[in-house]
């Protein structure tokens, strides 16, 4: 699964936490599996980032990344404290919602204002920090933005790095780092490395219609597998 879920974030420039979270949890728990999850992000994104350089739309990304920071601790609080169920139900819901509306070729004719753009990075902060999964706000942000899908990309895995390096701090200072969660990192990154090589090399021979496409439809695929883990782990519990 690691495998795939890296094929997917070399094609689209996310996905890989994710799916590989949803998967994980029905083995492992959240709080093993996401410091992992943040350590191998972090790793996808150094190794991709000469490649996005020249397209990232830092304006956007600064401020972007500057709220997710702020907030990513509030997340991590969760995380240590809060059932995940509810919030991964909600979260599934606006995944799901958004790529129907984006597949209908329903965006923002406009570039989004500072306060839009500060929201997106507030959600995408608590969401990172709680779950490993703060991806879905930024990626409905770009992908609805009149940015063409090249630069939206490149600004998705730079964000993504940037909160990912920001979070392994607060994941430290909760003391949710274990040796289970740097085995798993370790024994993941092999498949991650060449999963996202393959990925990226797929990404390039496509249209930039046909790779919107399916973007939208892993990102539907995302929202269904993280309601159905959701109400897998909360009949379990039940």
């Amino acid at each position: 699964m690691c495998f795939f879920a890296a094929i997917v974030r070399g094609f689209s420039g996310f996905g890989f936490a994710l799916l590989t979270i949803i998967s994980l949890s029905f083995v492992l728990p959240p709080a093993t599996i996401v410091p992992a999850m943040f350590v191998l992000e972090v790793a996808a994104g150094i190794h991709l980032l000469p490649s996005i350089w020249k397209d990232i739309h830092w304006r956007l990304i600064v401020v972007m990344v500057g709220t997710a920071v702020m907030f990513t601790p509030v997340g991590v609080y969760f995380l240590a404290n809060v059932p995940a169920g509810p919030m991964k139900l909600m979260l599934a819901a606006l995944i799901f919602t958004t790529a129907v509306v984006f597949m209908a070729g329903i965006r923002m004719k406009r570039m989004p204002t500072m306060a839009e753009t500060a929201a997106t990075g507030t959600t995408a902060g608590i969401l990172n920090g709680a779950l490993g999964i703060g991806g879905p706000p930024i990626i409905i942000f770009f992908l609805g933005s009149p940015l063409a899908l090249q630069a939206g990309r490149a600004s998705i895995i730079a964000a993504f790095l940037a909160m990912d390096m920001a979070g392994l701090p607060a994941l430290l200072a909760f003391g949710l780092f274990t040796r289970d969660s740097v085995r798993l990192a370790i024994i993941s990154l092999p498949a991650l490395v060449a999963g996202i090589y393959l990925g990226s090399r797929l990404a390039g021979r496509m249209s930039e219609t046909v790779v919107r496409k399916v973007v939208l439809v892993v990102l539907m695929g995302m929202a269904v597998a993280t309601a159905a883990q959701s109400l897998f782990s909360v009949s379990k519990t039940g």
